[in-house]
């Protein structure tokens, strides 16, 4: 009896001391664990890479550039961030926090290997597993049920979704919408999370959000503390706030960022045939940087686009065209794009153009005081 009583209670002191187990991306920090300097890991922090999955993601000559990194600093900093995230499915942080655990490190980094297949987020997986995982994926509703019908449950976190269209067919209306819902709980087609909205049009307007929030019964003041806020005045302060952006997330839970419009500034910075390629490679870079934040914190990535006059033979026949800007660079960057144009009087109609997973449909929908909804009778 008592070598029960015993057992029990170490089993049960073993539990107590059972961390739980992480979830979402590793903070940075944990790297210094590892043997890198509390210097070095503020370098990274300062360039924008807050979590060790933005260590693992980035390419070496990436983080070369970062002033004061080293070949061989960045050598280390990139084999301790991936031993990270070999260790992680074995280990909890007390673990990994222990320095004296290290001391052997490179030596069972080979015998880690053994098993990659199974540990390394970065490595192969089956069909099987990815299947399951993304069925755990959130998506946030846009307020209006034939939309979310469209979209299968609403804008999916972890990828990019594009909305084009013209003038006044509702891409910035819809952005205000998400705002709102992404702050609903998950059973209520939301994310739980806080919304971070870049505008590069000047077209936010607060008091949309109070109009939306009272539709779903949410706290206005609640509603727009959660909503963090940033003006974008050029293309290089556009790139500059993912800077700022992904120390936020770090930080504290969001399940939505809203760049309106990721475009517009490229159509003013860059003139001419002569700086096209540089405009194309710029806005590449950028449309990276936010699928990275995409991938490291799970969030729902939605940039507006405008378009352009299509001046062409088909335009004489078919009428006027027109198409989106940002050409290939875009068009590939976007997981799922939707186009937006007007309808019969106060409808709007949404069309899926690409993505990997929808079909090629369209759903109507009407802009409201409350926001998007569905179209009345």
């Amino acid at each position: 009896m008592e070598q029960q009583q015993r057992k029990q209670q170490q089993i049960s002191e073993e539990d107590e001391n059972v961390e739980e187990v992480q979830h979402g991306p590793y903070p940075i920090e944990q790297l210094q664990a590892c043997g890198i300097s509390a210097v070095d890991i503020k370098k990274l922090k300062d360039s924008g890479h807050c979590t060790v999955e933005a260590v693992a993601y980035s390419p070496k000559k990436e983080l070369v550039q970062i002033k004061g990194l080293s070949d061989a600093k960045v050598d280390k900093i990139i084999e301790a961030g991936m031993s990270i995230l070999y260790l992680s499915p074995l280990f909890n942080s007390s673990f990994l926090g222990n320095k004296k655990n290290f001391r052997g490190w490179h030596v069972f980094i080979w015998l880690l290997s053994l098993a990659a297949s199974k540990l390394v987020p970065m490595g192969f997986t089956s069909a099987s597993q990815l299947h399951a995982q993304r069925l755990e994926i959130i998506q946030i509703s846009s307020g209006s049920r034939e939309l979310d019908k469209l979209l299968e449950g609403g804008v999916e976190t972890g990828s990019i979704t594009e909305i084009y269209g013209e003038f006044r067919t509702g891409k910035t209306q819809l952005c205000h919408t998400l705002c709102v819902t992404c702050q609903l709980p998950l059973d209520q087609g939301g994310g739980e999370g806080k919304a971070l909205f870049i505008d590069a049009e000047g077209t936010f307007r607060p008091q949309r959000l109070l109009q939306i929030a009272e539709r779903f019964g949410l706290n206005g003041a609640d509603v727009l503390e959660n909503v963090a806020y940033a003006r974008a005045y050029n293309t290089d302060h556009q790139s500059r706030l993912l800077l700022e952006a992904a120390s936020m997330m770090a930080e504290t839970r969001f399940a939505l960022m809203i760049v309106d419009s990721a475009t517009s500034l490229y159509r003013t910075d860059f003139l001419g045939r002569g700086e096209l390629s540089a405009r194309q490679m710029h806005l590449a870079k950028f449309l990276r940087s936010l699928q990275k934040m995409a991938d490291e914190f799970g969030v729902a990535v939605v940039v507006t686009n405008q378009v352009v006059a299509q001046v062409d033979g088909s335009a004489m026949f078919a009428g006027p065209q027109v198409k989106p800007i940002g050409g290939n660079i875009i068009a590939h960057a976007s997981t799922t794009r939707l186009s937006l144009r007007k309808g019969r009087g106060e409808e709007r109609v949404c069309k899926v153009i690409s993505s990997p997973c929808l079909a090629e449909a369209e759903a109507r929908f009407q802009i409201a005081p409350e926001g998007v909804i569905d179209c009345k009778d």
